[in-house]
């Protein structure tokens, strides 16, 4: 393995939020060399969440979901609209799809996700919500008497049902499972939510897949797997994800699910070894916390970008400083409370921990009533490891902290 340059840049791919965070950890841990971010998007890093929620229904614009640029970050050079398109982890170098090939003396891998396609051939009327750009084309056809089809009853699913829904359209929910959101919230909780969707006008077809899309110039039908059809304007597919790890591949990097990380984000080999000068942060990062166990997971949760982001920062600027800090940061131990949020009609749902561990028969009311504002707890073992809160976001904060202690 060749020497790293050290006059060469921290190179970071993936110039979303995860990518933002390790930069800016980067300059407040006190590294002052070079960074260069890369990002597939044309856009400068913004906010994902609203993109399916409030922004959706009014100003879909780069302004309104940017994050503020920060003092520090004003000698970072960025390189948007650019893929990486492959690396060489002995040669330290980046390799994109303008050609060119860069030197890196750190990579942190930060290329998120991106969205899962229906196997079906393309036409107008189809849409996926991953990105700004997939928002900008959606909203232009999301037009009051709609008829729109949403595939997939996860939370970015109901999330975008209630907001078509909110825009006038009529709104159908296609989904395999037998209640939305089932998988990460319980039956319990995915029962009420049904309801409360249903009561919004929301319509929920469970346990059936599509089978086809029609249409000559542009959607005209869904044609679903139990043989009914549904007329339609618009679909919606929310089907899930896929990681962003081809560029990686001839790496010996493990990426069998997303990218295998140390609790350090120090990037994992297929042998077992943890790269000092390759971090992996967000979504894609598979790493372990000792919050719950040392299994390695990804979690996409809104909070993970940013706590992963600066955790790698922190070790990577500790490495590169070689001032014998860094072996004492990397055994720092690193716990963040994964949480999400989701606004769906007046429906305020909010997370910590991990609900998605438990089995039905562990999860139970703590405080109020289902039907109106409650927290909900999430049990493993007779350890508190998960609480949502339909409202009641207030009364959430002991349980979160109950959960970072270890949920005795």
């Amino acid at each position: 393995m060749a020497e790293a340059n050290p006059a060469a840049p921290v190179v970071i791919v993936g110039a979303a939020m995860g990518g933002l965070r390790a930069a800016e950890s980067l300059r407040r841990s006190g590294y002052t060399g070079a960074i260069r971010v890369v990002g597939e998007e044309l856009h400068a890093p913004y906010n994902r969440p609203p993109l399916s929620k409030e922004v959706l229904a009014t100003d879909v614009t780069h302004e309104a979901v940017a994050f503020p640029s920060r003092a520090e970050m004003g000698d970072v050079e960025w390189m948007l609209g650019v893929r990486a398109t492959a690396v060489d982890l002995d040669a330290h170098t980046l390799t994109t799809d303008d050609g060119s090939v860069q030197e890196w003396r750190a990579l942190v891998i930060a290329t998120g996700l991106r969205a899962r396609r229906l196997d079906f051939a393309p036409i107008a009327g189809r849409h996926v919500v991953r990105s700004l750009d997939d928002a900008m084309a959606l909203r232009a056809e999301l037009t009051e008497g709609a008829r729109v089809v949403v595939v997939g009853s996860g939370f970015l699913g109901c999330e975008l049902s209630a907001t078509a829904r909110k825009l006038g359209c009529s709104v159908t929910i296609v989904t395999p499972s037998a209640e939305p959101m089932m998988r990460p919230l319980g039956d319990l909780v995915a029962k009420e939510m049904r309801r409360r969707l249903t009561e919004e006008g929301v319509e929920i077809f469970s346990g059936v897949t599509v089978a086809a899309i029609n249409g000559e110039a542009s959607v005209e039908s869904v044609e679903l797997s139990d043989g009914r059809v549904l007329e339609a304007d618009v679909v919606i597919e929310s089907v899930g994800s896929h990681c962003n790890i081809e560029w990686l591949e001839g790496t010996n990097l493990d990426v069998s699910d997303g990218v295998l990380a140390d609790n350090a984000m120090r990037a994992v080999t297929t042998d077992g070894i943890a790269l000092d000068d390759v971090y992996v942060v967000g979504d894609i990062a598979r790493f372990p916390n000792p919050m719950f166990d040392d299994v390695p997971r990804r979690v996409e949760h809104w909070n993970i970008p940013t706590d992963t982001g600066k955790r790698a920062g922190a070790v990577l600027a500790a490495h590169l400083a070689d001032d014998g800090s860094f072996a004492d940061v990397v055994a720092k131990p690193f716990a963040p409370v994964p949480s999400f949020w989701s606004n769906q009609f007046e429906i305020k749902l909010q997370a910590y921990g991990l609900l998605g561990l438990v089995s039905d028969d562990d999860i139970r009311v703590l405080e109020g009533d289902l039907s109106d504002q409650a927290a909900v707890g999430y049990y493993r073992d007779g350890r508190l490891v998960g609480v949502l809160g339909i409202g009641m976001k207030a009364a959430l904060l002991p349980y979160r902290k109950q959960i970072a202690e270890g949920g005795a």
